[in-house]
């Protein structure tokens, strides 16, 4: 029985599937060599374990070549090797308002350093982008359109599809930073008109933090971000120009794909569409237990709109960072509260000053847990 109630799963799932630190222990017991360093019987134990777990984000992401899935750290490394190793000297670049700093710091580093030009479009204040927008920015010659699948602050789900067929139709390669839908909202890459796709693995997708990756179209080449040993190749001066060796230099976290592998089995399993159903009706029983509550001011899509597994607010005369800490000391339930990394969308729904309690379930939340967060908020703003 878990001694806290856990609302923080935007920032990082938790509990983990039962299997997933299993996996890892056995990784790590009986696999733990340098994958693609050696031939002897553990080093070829290791790479297994990198290539089944590639072969289920394939399947997952709806990817024909599980080599073109590059593992990373976490999300922030997948962004910053498809921004910077895209991007040239006064590119152009589209985004959006809700933004995660992991796109927009490295977009305003290259503005500093390359002299690229960036758009931000506008969003109301449910979130939600008016597609003309984008085919009003997509008039200057564009490098790139990148955009958040969905608001890690808002919960609103951007038109990925679409606007992914606007930056094709102009030229531009598209990027999507899927750090709140990865396991949570159906991704079909090319039915999506995806050409990169960051995504983290302690998220949505069950497994242990540490672990993420960079899904990288065919037909996109990426400057290496990181040069090194790769096991492949050695002879060569330059980085291997073959898949993922390309862009996984160094040793990589083994155990942790191990975990990874996993917790993307358990998505499979369940299935994205069975998850978001999950987490959106638990949303719409939040919504409705807080809407009533005196002074607090919902962000994001309203009732009955499609949104992932976050619920913001801001209580009137209250500090969120306030609230969040009596939640966690008073009623033992864990949520988050500040800006979330995410400043633009704070100017977008006018929340910069006061900041934001957020919400967000996961796959094990049951409605019991979220009853007693209203309850607590309740209690909180008598």
């Amino acid at each position: 029985m878990n001694s806290i109630i856990y609302l923080d799963h935007a920032a990082t799932s938790w509990p983990k599937p039962p299997g997933v630190l299993q996996a890892m222990q056995i990784s790590m017991e009986q696999s733990a060599a340098n994958p693609g360093r050696g031939s002897h019987a553990m080093a070829v134990k290791a790479s297994r374990v990198l290539f089944e777990a590639r072969m289920q984000l394939a399947k997952l992401f709806h990817v024909r070549n599980p080599n073109d899935i590059v593992f990373t750290p976490h999300t922030t490394m997948a962004l910053n090797m498809a921004i910077k190793g895209l991007l040239k000297e006064g590119d152009h670049v589209v985004a959006t308002m809700i933004e995660h700093n992991s796109v927009r710091r490295p977009l305003e580093y290259l503005k500093r350093t390359l002299g690229i030009t960036v758009d931000y479009v506008r969003v109301n204040d449910k979130g939600e982008l008016n597609i003309r927008d984008v085919e009003i920015a997509l008039k200057k010659p564009t490098a790139l359109v990148v955009c958040n699948h969905s608001s890690n602050l808002l919960g609103s789900i951007l038109p990925v599809e679409e606007i992914g067929r606007l930056a094709h139709s102009h030229g531009a390669i598209f990027l999507v930073d899927a750090a709140q839908s990865a396991g949570i909202l159906d991704i079909d890459v090319e039915r999506m008109n995806i050409d990169l796709l960051a995504f983290p693995g302690h998220k949505g997708l069950l497994g242990p933090q540490g672990t993420g990756g960079l899904y990288i179209a065919p037909h996109v080449d990426l400057e290496p971000m990181l040069h090194g040993g790769t096991g492949s190749q050695s002879e060569e001066k330059e980085q291997p120009t073959v898949r993922p060796d390309r862009y996984e230099a160094g040793t990589p976290n083994t155990v942790g794909i191990a975990g990874l592998r996993v917790g993307v089995d358990k998505v499979i399993e369940l299935t994205p569409k069975w998850i978001y159903t999950h987490e959106w009706n638990l949303t719409q029983q939040l919504l409705i237990g807080l809407k009533d509550i005196p002074n607090i001011n919902l962000l994001g899509p309203d009732k009955g709109m499609p949104r992932t597994g976050i619920v913001s607010f801001v209580v009137d005369q209250h500090d969120s960072s306030e609230i969040a800490f009596r939640l966690d000391r008073e009623f033992g339930i864990a949520v988050r509260a500040g800006l979330h990394c995410t400043p633009l969308a704070h100017y977008a729904v006018h929340t910069e000053q006061s900041g934001a309690v957020r919400a967000s379930v996961g796959v094990g939340t049951t409605e019991v847990e979220v009853e007693s967060l209203i309850r607590a908020i309740k209690q909180l703003c008598k």
